[in-house]
């Protein structure tokens, strides 16, 4: 799971929401794992998986203010 394209996905995620890339890499796995159970096509699911990482920590950061 873990490539050159995943690496920089959850660079860039931790720069724009201002989180850890070690948080980032966490929810980045656990999401994956949830995503990919059963996936029959896994061509887009680094985009999906990134942009429920990206809508979660928003939503995070919003709860906590």
């Amino acid at each position: 799971m873990v490539t050159r394209n995943v690496e920089e996905v959850i660079k860039q995620i931790a720069a724009a929401t201002n989180t850890p890339e070690e948080t980032v890499t966490q929810m980045y796995a656990q999401t994956w794992i949830e995503y990919s159970e059963g996936a029959r096509i896994t061509d887009y699911l680094t985009v999906l998986v990134a942009r429920r990482v990206r809508d979660n920590l928003r939503r995070r950061q919003q709860n906590s203010h």
